[in-house]
């Protein structure tokens, strides 16, 4: 979506938002987006904070399949923030 606006994103699903925000993130390789939102999302969840997260190595493909697993596409209170993210990221990297 080119030059696309806050109302028009914000008219988007939260899913819509999701596969824009990780196709632009893998095509930058912006590993940081995608910790930034594991720490927001993961943060109270004690199951999750096994150490894997902490690994570096991951591939940006492997984020994006954590990130699937560990959500479930399910965001709960966090669905306002991370819709918050995916818009913001769109605008700021989105062409």
């Amino acid at each position: 979506m080119t030059d696309a606006t806050l109302a028009q994103l914000d008219a988007l699903p939260t899913d819509e938002l999701r596969d824009r925000a990780f196709a632009l993130a893998r095509q930058r390789r912006d590993i940081k987006f995608f910790w930034d939102l594991f720490t927001h999302v993961t943060h109270s969840d004690d199951n999750t904070q096994d150490g894997w997260i902490g690994s570096l190595d991951a591939s940006i493909d492997d984020a994006v399949a954590l990130w699937r697993e560990v959500t479930g596409h399910h965001y709960g209170d966090a669905e306002p923030l991370v819709r918050a993210a995916f818009i913001d990221y769109i605008m700021q990297h989105g062409k």
